[in-house]
């Protein structure tokens, strides 16, 4: 796997386990060495969430979180208006032991 190939979790209206189960899935059947989880807005809750299950009950001992980078997103709404919403990134990457 390349160096800058980032392997990418948006959290979203899907129930909460399909994406522990896709971060889980990235680390073991893709043998990725980090995965990002991605949310914006009131999603946020939920991805927070997602890497805690992930590394904490299904990848314990052998995931840890490396970062967490938060912003916010400036777009245009459906009725044309612009609005800006917090995101948040959070990386978890394989322990090394």
């Amino acid at each position: 796997m390349l160096e800058t190939e980032k392997n990418y979790v948006y959290v979203g209206k899907k129930p909460f386990m399909n994406y522990v189960t896709g971060v889980v899935m990235q680390f073991t059947t893709k043998g990725a060495q980090e995965v990002t989880i991605r949310a914006r807005g009131q999603f946020i809750g939920r991805a927070v969430d997602v890497a805690e299950v992930a590394s904490k009950r299904f990848l314990e001992g052998t995931v840890k979180v490396a970062g967490i980078e938060i912003g916010s997103e400036e777009f245009q709404n459906e009725m044309g208006r612009k609005v800006r919403v917090s995101s948040i990134e959070i990386t978890l990457k394989k322990d090394p032991q």
